[in-house]
């Protein structure tokens, strides 16, 4: 873990207290490292809370191992599945749910406790939720539950209340940097790193979803269009369109997908009058076109090119 010293204190402090709550609910934005601070979390519980900063302790234990390899008998991940035709579902199903039971019917099988992370909280249906709520509400002895959510306010109240918080908040731009250094591939070069920690915006997951070489290139290909006057813009916006089409650039055009929206969202912050509600238009219309493109396979030029015309309407926008 790097950062969020306060929610390791706390989580450590209240299982080293003998105060241990039986649900967490870790929340705050996507890509802060809630996931990861509740997996090392759990093997720090289930290796026996060995001494050490943080969850360091749990770090090469045997548990550690068993969890990476998904064999420990009191460890479980509680994740949309795949269909039939191999497509991840869009929800956890209360199918999900049912298969923990019998972990819940036995004692821990070789550590202390046994450990449930939900990841995410946000993608249970109804019938999942309420299926887990039942062991919230009556929970099996030495039994930790984790609960990821990025937006807690969809959840069941009554889940809510049944755990207890912990808010996470953004990195700093050093802490992501070491995030990056820590985890990204090796070929990053420096321009890369340095636009990965400005995009992340204090989520170093955010910047890992995009770490590959030519990041930075692309950030300054649409941050140039942004400026471009208007009689040029078509050439460089086909440009852009053309170099994120094909099987090669398939990392960058998603990239783009999420950067694209991004930028206009931005751009919104500093305009007023008519040209705000121009480019909320745009952003919104963007936002839409580039949820939608993968799930519909749209054709990458055209939507690159559709969007790339809306980043270079930003020039006049003002």
């Amino acid at each position: 873990m790097i950062g969020h010293d306060e929610q390791v204190a706390a989580f450590k402090s209240a299982f080293n207290g003998d105060r241990p709550h039986h649900a967490w609910l870790l929340t705050g934005p996507q890509g802060l490292g809630k996931a990861l601070f509740a997996e090392t979390a759990a093997i720090w519980l289930l290796a026996g809370k060995p001494a050490g900063e943080g969850f360091a302790g749990g770090t090469g234990t045997a548990a550690a191992s068993l969890a990476a390899a998904g064999s420990h008998p009191d460890f479980r991940r509680l994740v949309r599945t795949e269909d039939d035709k191999g497509k991840l579902r869009s929800v956890i199903r209360i199918d999900e749910v049912r298969a923990l039971q019998p972990l819940f019917r036995q004692t821990p099988s070789i550590a202390d406790w046994r450990v449930v992370i939900v990841d995410s909280a946000d993608e249970m249906n109804v019938a999942s939720a309420n299926a887990l709520l039942k062991n919230l509400e009556e929970p099996p002895p030495q039994t930790l539950f984790f609960l990821v959510s990025h937006t807690p306010g969809r959840l069941l109240p009554t889940i809510r209340s049944r755990c207890r918080s912990l808010r996470f908040g953004r990195l700093s731009d050093v802490q992501v940097d070491a995030v990056l250094a820590a985890t990204a591939d090796a070929s990053l070069d420096d321009d890369d790193r340095a636009t990965l920690v400005q995009i992340a915006e204090g989520a170093p997951g955010r910047a890992l979803r995009f770490a590959e070489s030519g990041i930075a290139a692309l950030v300054e290909q649409m941050e140039d269009l942004s400026v471009t006057p208007r009689a040029a813009a078509p050439a460089k916006a086909l440009a852009l369109a053309r170099s994120l089409a094909g099987k090669a650039a398939l990392p960058r055009y998603q990239a783009f997908l999420e950067l694209a929206p991004a930028m206009l969202a931005k751009a919104a912050q500093t305009r007023s009058g008519p040209a705000l509600a121009h480019v909320i238009a745009d952003w919104e219309a963007a936002s839409s076109l580039a949820a939608g493109a993968v799930a519909l396979s749209l054709d990458p030029q055209m939507v690159a090119f559709d969007l790339a015309g809306r980043i270079a309407a930003l020039a006049e926008a003002h």
